[in-house]
């Protein structure tokens, strides 16, 4: 294995997909932000909003300008929630599950390429590794000690 640590080539990893995704969202004139989220958008049943931002593990005022954009492109629609009169849905236009049905085909192709090139031991391995980083910092065992000088 090469000198490198495991946050460096998560962070590597993961920029060359954003870019990746980037590249091609613009062929449909969107962004990976935009697909993201039309995918974590329920397509049958609409989705609240204050459900949305931790679904997406995002802070809210960085998926409130996603969602005016998206508003604003006739992508999404917002409709009170019936369950919570406070609370707000959203759900997808037509456009919007149109837009969405193209997100879900570039993941399922980035999917299905990583598939046919990766054999599926190592991919479980990799699943485990990935699931292993969540847990160690969800049970908080990963902590920065600071050291006084």
């Amino acid at each position: 294995m090469k000198d490198q640590t495991i946050d460096y080539t998560l962070r590597a990893t993961w920029q060359a997909v954003a870019r990746m995704y980037n590249e091609q969202a613009k062929e449909f004139d969107s962004t990976m932000a935009v697909g993201f989220t039309l995918l974590s958008i329920d397509p049958k049943g609409g989705t609240p909003s204050t459900a949305l931002g931790p679904k997406m593990g995002m802070e809210a005022t960085s998926l409130s300008r996603i969602l005016k954009s998206m508003d604003q492109k006739g992508l999404i629609r917002r409709k009170p929630n019936p369950k919570d009169g406070r609370g707000v849905l959203i759900h997808l236009t037509p456009f919007g599950l149109e837009k969405r049905n193209q997100s879900k085909a570039v993941v399922l192709q980035f999917n299905d390429v990583v598939k046919a090139n990766v054999s599926e031991d190592k991919l479980n391995n990799f699943f485990e590794v990935m699931q292993t980083i969540n847990s160690l910092i969800t049970e908080r065992k990963i902590q920065t000690n600071e050291t006084t000088n």
